[in-house]
């Protein structure tokens, strides 16, 4: 049994999530990152890389490779050769240098929203011209509408940036929804971006997480496929990400892309990444019984708060909230008023929406919720 009840204290650390409210009494559940410690195999296996004592520049080893490549079989039965792996470190930096590497300067760049908001800013840094279609809230799913999607599309568009499960509704699209999404994007020629950071932390039972690239080798052949250890493992301050592309022509354009400005994986990133595939399996299984449980709470919680709503969480520890009923104009800050640090959907292309983390220990999740609840009762 691995220990997620038990609080650690991160206020005078360097934690980018805490210090945000250094010096307030604001519950800091806003960026995704969760309060628990990482795997004891990976807490170990620093200890003995740190205890080596060199730190040079470093690449990822075979072993890293064929235990990623592992890690895909045997959860998604996906099948990848070791030279389509390429190593990052960062899913944001992935997202950034796909929008660099697809389509001449200009060319249009395609997402749904509410998004993460790096699929919303690196088009621009890209040079690259940004357009987004809605995500609908039908039978308590969000879902994109194909049709949309295809009348959004021209002859402008290299790329589609796709984000599975998705940040922040919690969605896990299904095969049958990948699949209409493919069809059009292989007619129209533009290039998947498939962010899957999330693909690991699966917290309803009757889904199932399925890489777009491995549909049909025909997908694959236009799929960039984004991934990392970093949420699952709580390592995102390690820096280890990958990107699969089994397309030579779309790998090497990417790579090209990399040139003078993506560092070197961290060294310690990738023992960790390492540890966390090898050793971690007993301590995930854990860990999404602990978000299951921690997911019912808030949406019970949030049921009975009057005004707002939310749609069932398949997937991550993310819960996408709806305040517009409440007719609060500036929700997350109102609710930091109130004591809890929420993410304003604003960001995300959805004002009215807060973005709520719930991969903490329960105790402080009740507290916050408690102080939300609070909050409304006494406007």
């Amino acid at each position: 049994m691995f220990d997620f009840d038990t609080p650690i204290d991160r206020k005078s650390s360097d934690s980018f999530k805490w210090q945000k409210y250094s010096g307030t009494d604001i519950i800091p559940m806003w960026v995704a990152d969760m309060d628990f410690a990482s795997p004891p195999a990976v807490i170990e296996a620093l200890h003995q890389r740190v205890a080596h004592g060199l730190f040079g520049y470093a690449q990822p080893a075979p072993k890293l490779l064929e235990t990623i490549m592992d890690h895909l079989d045997r959860c998604y039965q996906w099948q990848v050769a070791p030279e389509w792996i390429v190593g990052l470190p960062g899913l944001v930096t992935g997202l950034n240098v796909v929008c660099r590497s697809a389509g001449r300067p200009g060319a249009g760049v395609l997402t749904m929203v509410p998004i993460y908001p790096p699929f919303l800013s690196a088009p621009a840094l890209a040079g690259k011209k940004r357009r987004t279609v809605p995500l609908h809230y039908v039978d308590t799913q969000w879902r994109f509408d194909a049709d949309e999607i295809q009348h959004a599309i021209d002859a402008q568009t290299a790329l589609f940036l796709l984000c599975n499960p998705q940040n922040p509704t919690g969605r896990v699209f299904t095969r049958k929804e990948l699949e209409a999404l493919a069809e059009i994007c292989m007619r129209a020629k533009v290039v998947i971006c498939s962010d899957e950071i999330h693909c690991d932390l699966v917290l309803e039972p009757r889904c199932k997480h399925i890489p777009m690239a491995s549909l049909s080798p025909q997908i694959a052949e236009r799929t960039i496929t984004l991934m990392a250890p970093s949420k699952t493992y709580n390592i995102p301050g390690l820096g280890c990400a990958f990107a699969v592309i089994a397309n030579p022509r779309l790998r090497a354009r990417f790579q090209r892309a990399m040139q003078g400005i993506v560092p070197h994986i961290n060294v310690l990133g990738m023992t960790a990444a390492q540890a966390a595939y090898e050793h971690g399996r007993q301590w995930l299984e854990e860990l999404i019984d602990y978000l299951r449980t921690n997911r019912d709470l808030v949406q019970a919680a949030i049921a009975d708060m009057q005004g707002m709503h939310m749609a069932p969480v398949e997937a991550t520890y993310l819960a996408w909230i709806d305040t517009r009923d409440t007719g609060i104009k500036n929700p997350a800050a109102f609710f930091e008023h109130g004591g809890v640090g929420l993410f304003d959907g604003a960001a995300f292309g959805a004002k009215g929406f807060v973005r709520l983390n719930f991969g903490c220990p329960r105790s402080l999740l009740t507290m916050a919720l408690e102080r939300m609840a609070q909050a409304l009762r006494q406007r």
